[in-house]
């Protein structure tokens, strides 16, 4: 199957927001074993939009636009596809009583653009909108390419891409049978690494594919084939899996989209009954903030500290001013100081610290990037370890939280 995407809208033509909508359905779709061979961006004018949409029906078996669906004037998608299509637009009851009952119960008048959200084209499958009003559609042509219609506002579009667009391409499946999906995520290996370690399979893939992708500081491939059945496509998935983690099988922390790692690392905390906390620097937060993310985690996280300054690293975590003062901050020395005395002072089985420089600038001489992380685990010595992060402030921080996540889940792999 060959997809086209257009995003529509006059604010993405002009750069006034980035196209992310159109980044993300491609690498869903690329998962999936269809191929985008196209994407456009086009405002809110229907005659250029009715040209580029009839030139992606000539061309691909599955044209998607993004936008254009909701209540104002520039909201014309539907009805500039419905005219091209020569069908006629159909009002979806379920999302016109969505509309009805939100106007009704926050007293709002319910207006007749407002009901412009419900239509939908006639015969086309509707695709629920869980988060907003604007009603999807999927229309299979029977003399063109099959129609996709989603809502531009991310809130809405990946939730409307993930639990109703994707399960349907998914049952669809191609020509050659049902398409079946898995994702590695890999934690503690680079992308090209991972690709060198399994350039055979890549360059020899036809059913199973791999398709690699790197986000900061962890990897993902998504394994996808196709089969006359759902069992015999997953059993073609689980072998290459299975080949996968003979060679990199250590760096796999977890399986899914959506499968964090620290909803991996929380989880098995809460499965050993092991508590943990963290004394942070460099990363302001941003390790406690994560583990917060996760639901549940209130069992093992009774709280942590955050030592920016180093009077802070000196009062709160009572480590001596002079490993402060003879090593620095930016060091083994303070990296252990900070752990183990987090671990004593709220008695936790874990604790891991971050120290380091985020930048830009450079900190005792050490430049931006170079980042001491810390660890102590139950009566084990207090550890720690030099890292050096690249891609600025924000990806340095990341980098650092992932990775202090990831010692974490490799002692309780090892203990």
């Amino acid at each position: 199957m060959n997809a086209e995407i257009i995003a529509v809208g006059t604010e993405l033509l002009l750069g006034q927001i980035a196209n992310t909508n159109g980044a993300y359905l491609a690498q869903k779709l690329a998962g999936i074993g269809v191929n985008v061979y196209y994407q456009t961006v086009v405002g809110d004018n229907p005659k250029r939009l009715q040209t580029v949409f009839e030139g992606a029906q000539k061309r691909s078996d599955l044209v998607i636009l993004i936008g254009g669906l909701g209540p104002t004037k520039d909201d014309l998608t539907k009805q500039v596809v419905a005219k091209a299509l020569h069908v006629e637009l159909a009002t979806d009851t379920a999302a016109l009583e969505k509309i009805t009952a939100f106007q009704k119960q926050s007293g709002r008048l319910n207006t007749a653009n407002n009901r412009l959200q419900a239509l939908k084209l006639a015969d086309a499958e509707s695709l629920p909108n869980e988060t907003g009003f604007a009603v999807g559609d999927y229309y299979r042509n029977p003399s063109g390419a099959d129609v996709v219609l989603l809502p531009g506002p991310p809130s809405e579009f990946t939730i409307m891409v993930d639990r109703q667009l994707m399960p349907r391409l998914m049952e669809q499946g191609t020509e050659n049978g049902v398409i079946f999906s898995k994702v590695m995520r890999f934690i503690g290996i680079g992308e090209s690494e991972l690709v060198t370690d399994l350039s055979d399979l890549i360059d020899q893939q036809t059913n199973p594919t791999i398709a690699p992708y790197a986000k900061v500081g962890e990897v993902t491939l998504r394994i996808t084939a196709t089969a006359e059945s759902t069992a015999a496509a997953e059993s073609r998935v689980d072998q290459m899996v299975a080949e996968v983690l003979k060679r990199d099988g250590k760096y796999c922390y977890g399986y899914g989209d959506d499968n964090s790692l620290a909803q991996v690392v929380v989880h098995q905390l809460i499965e050993r009954h092991l508590s943990v906390t963290a004394a942070e620097s460099l990363t302001a937060g941003e390790f406690q903030s994560t583990l917060g993310d996760v639901p549940g985690v209130s069992a093992v996280f009774p709280g942590g500290f955050v030592t920016y300054a180093n009077e802070a690293k000196v009062s709160l975590l009572s480590i001596p001013q002079h490993i402060v003062d003879d090593y620095g901050v930016v060091s083994k020395e303070t990296a252990v100081w900070m752990a183990q005395q987090a671990k004593a002072k709220l008695a936790t089985d874990v604790a891991v610290s971050f120290t380091g420089v985020a930048g830009p600038d450079k900190l005792e001489d050490q430049p931006a990037g170079t980042v001491w992380i810390g660890i102590a685990y139950k009566d084990q010595p207090a550890e720690a370890y030099l890292f050096n992060f690249a891609n600025g402030r924000a990806q340095i921080r990341r980098s650092s939280v992932l990775t202090g996540l990831n010692l974490i889940r490799q002692k309780l792999m090892t203990n």
